[in-house]
């Protein structure tokens, strides 16, 4: 199996490190730091405890740390207080065109509709073209900001034609309920929450113009001394994924993980995991957030890789 690094991927770390020629002595982990969001997999995977009982085993413990946002867990990769993380597929361009040495590890599929451009419920505003002059609040630097920018473009705007406010997920809700933003762009479970809680109108997802992958990374340095860690974290990913989608009547309450903007989110368990936020407003055309996110990883697509790479040469070109 051939090597796939930094640009392309990985497709197995094993594997890959195999490849490399790295012929390691696996070294002892004390401790295997895990940076995760309030959504997906990961989150299963803390709730269930089983990856600790596999690490015990190695004289491994498991350390658990919350980031509000993709980039903000990549800065932990970066500077070293994380070895491992789930993030969208803009931030790790970003920490890779500053230096970072990160390896891909797996992804999941495409999920355009699990971000958007939300307004107020009573909002004027109609479509992307209307938000000229508007203040819009996002995450800076997240798979939300290359939505904006994307959407923007596709209405005819320069992003500058924008006010942006760059706050995280828990505070940019706070602002967009207070009314002091005409938007907010953001990802589910927030996006779900608000759709449900706030009756937050969608102007714009991700269909058409953002695929919104979600990518799972490694800080190169600690997969190359402890493969045999990783190797387990992965496959204890793909487990958990594989025993939620086996169990079609089992419903798990997430606001213990999840809680906050997200409190009343739930995962829904029928047929394939997903992420349920209730129904959608009547009458929206929207679908509810069970739809909108898989949480099964996959082993690395080079394709899906190919698209990072050529964001990271662009994200190079841009910083000189």
């Amino acid at each position: 199996m051939r090597t796939v690094i930094l640009r392309r991927g990985l497709v197995a770390l094993f594997a890959a490190a195999v490849s490399f020629g790295v012929i390691v002595q696996a070294q002892a982990a004390e401790t295997l730091r895990i940076g995760y969001q309030k959504y997906g997999t990961l989150v299963l995977l803390k709730a269930k405890g089983t990856l600790e009982k596999r690490l015990a085993a190695q004289g491994v413990n498991v350390q658990w740390t919350e980031f509000p946002g993709g980039p903000q867990l990549l800065e932990g990769l970066n500077v070293g207080s994380i070895d491992f993380g789930v993030t969208g597929e803009t931030p790790p361009v970003f920490a890779q065109a500053a230096g970072a040495d990160l390896l891909y590890v797996a992804y999941e599929p495409p999920a355009p509709t699990s971000e958007a451009i939300l307004v107020p419920k009573d909002s004027p505003i109609k479509s992307v073209a209307e938000l000229k002059g508007k203040k819009v609040v996002l995450n800076k630097g997240s798979n939300v900001h290359y939505l904006l920018v994307r959407a923007l473009e596709d209405a005819g705007l320069k992003y500058t034609d924008v006010h942006t406010v760059f706050l995280p997920p828990a505070d940019a809700r706070a602002a967009f309920e207070r009314g002091s933003v005409d938007a907010w762009v953001i990802w589910d479970p927030y996006q779900a929450a608000a759709e449900k809680q706030l009756q937050a109108r969608t102007l714009r997802d991700g269909t058409g113009i953002a695929d919104n992958h979600q990518f799972y990374l490694a800080t190169k340095p600690y997969a190359e001394q402890h493969p045999e860690v990783i190797q387990a974290l992965v496959e204890e990913v793909r487990a958990v994924g594989e025993w939620a989608k086996a169990q079609p009547r089992t419903s798990h309450r997430a606001s213990s993980a999840a809680a906050g903007a997200a409190r009343r989110c739930h995962l829904d368990l029928n047929e394939a995991p997903r992420l349920r936020c209730g129904v959608p407003d009547p009458g929206s055309g929207r679908r509810p957030a069970e739809n909108r996110r898989h949480l099964l990883p996959t082993q690395i697509d080079p394709q899906a890789l190919e698209h990072q790479g050529r964001d990271l040469d662009t994200a190079r070109r841009r910083r000189g």
